[in-house]
């Protein structure tokens, strides 16, 4: 706990009071050397009411007391605890990741899913009214961080994706926008999938299933393609560092290619566009100029304890006292 919520005002109460202090010092001395110059001794003590000295240093000391209350409250002392709840309003959406073994090709350098990822973490960055969830998926879907605006933790998450990620392998897009369409559901509005691949699906039987789903949430499809229609290998490091090729079953080596018309026609069927991956800055650019066209939802955060600001107790006190200090007479009351 902090006690004071600004502990630098205890900066100023100390300039303050050494001004104040300087003040009084040369105050004094020119009222008592103006005092000896004008009266003797014996004659300032028949005009001096009595008492003045002691009513003099009670009213030095109610006003430094007053106003040492006021530095106090200035600092904002806090004790005990509440609890508040934000309301804003954002927009919902759910970027998915391929991250099977074709997202390994090199034909987007440094390679298609660390393109992606660098791609995702520029476009968290320029996040200010949206909320977002992130999906991994292969031939399955998986959870890795649920819709919200912690960018912090959205970039941790998305920057540890690898194609070591999942228990399992081999690609299906339906997974990951029937995960998404769960994930998004509880949200009113239109809400966007924002769907990185390179477009593979080897289940593609299953996909209307999954995008009726989509259109029945609202949910618009952001197909962001990533990787070249010529083809890439892919490449699959060994234990010893040594580089070969994915072969397929009768020993041939994989060549893996972007499929764009699948996903323009994902796309299409929810009312969503196509973004082929350019360069990272330009295609999170193009993302987040989709997203801000989305929806925007009334949502309250989680509540979060704050501490009680107590700044009334003292100010009232110094209040007081400095009146009190001013009210104390130092003539004689006729």
């Amino acid at each position: 706990m902090e006690l004071f919520a600004n502990p630098f005002a205890f900066v100023y109460m100390a300039v303050a009071a050494a001004a104040i202090a300087a003040l009084w010092y040369f105050g004094n001395l020119s009222r008592k050397s103006a005092l000896r110059r004008l009266l003797s001794a014996d004659n300032y003590n028949k005009l001096a009411p009595a008492g003045l000295a002691r009513r003099r240093a009670v009213r030095d000391a109610l006003f430094l007391c007053g106003l040492g209350l006021l530095f106090i409250a200035l600092a904002a002392p806090q004790w005990g605890r509440g609890k508040i709840t934000a309301q804003a309003q954002y927009s919902q959406a759910v970027a998915a990741v391929d991250v099977s073994a074709s997202m390994l090709a090199q034909d987007i350098k440094p390679g298609r899913l660390e393109s992606a990822k660098i791609m995702l973490a520029m476009l968290l960055e320029g996040m200010r009214n949206e909320r977002l969830g992130i999906i991994a998926f292969t031939s399955q879907a998986y959870l890795q961080c649920p819709v919200t605006t912690d960018t912090a933790a959205l970039k941790t998450l998305a920057g540890a994706l690898s194609t070591q990620s999942l228990p399992v392998q081999g690609t299906a897009l339906a997974p990951a926008v029937k995960l998404a369409a769960k994930m998004l559901g509880p949200y009113a509005g239109k809400k966007a999938l924002v769907l990185i691949t390179d477009g593979e699906d080897h289940n593609p039987q299953d996909i209307q299933a999954a995008l009726k789903e989509a259109r029945e949430n609202e949910i618009k499809i952001i197909a962001v393609g990533i990787g070249s229609a010529e083809g890439e290998l892919i490449p699959v490091i060994s234990q010893d560092g040594a580089k070969t090729y994915k072969k397929d079953a009768e020993g041939k080596m994989v060549l893996t290619k972007l499929d764009e018309q699948a996903l323009i026609s994902l796309a299409r069927e929810t009312g969503g566009v196509y973004i082929k991956y350019n360069t990272p800055q330009q295609t999170a650019d193009d993302i987040a100029a989709q997203l801000a066209a989305l929806d925007r939802t009334l949502t309250q955060s989680n509540a979060r304890a704050v501490y009680k600001n107590r700044y009334q107790l003292p100010l009232f006190a110094g209040i007081i006292l400095l009146l009190a200090s001013v009210l104390i007479p130092l003539r004689k009351v006729k």
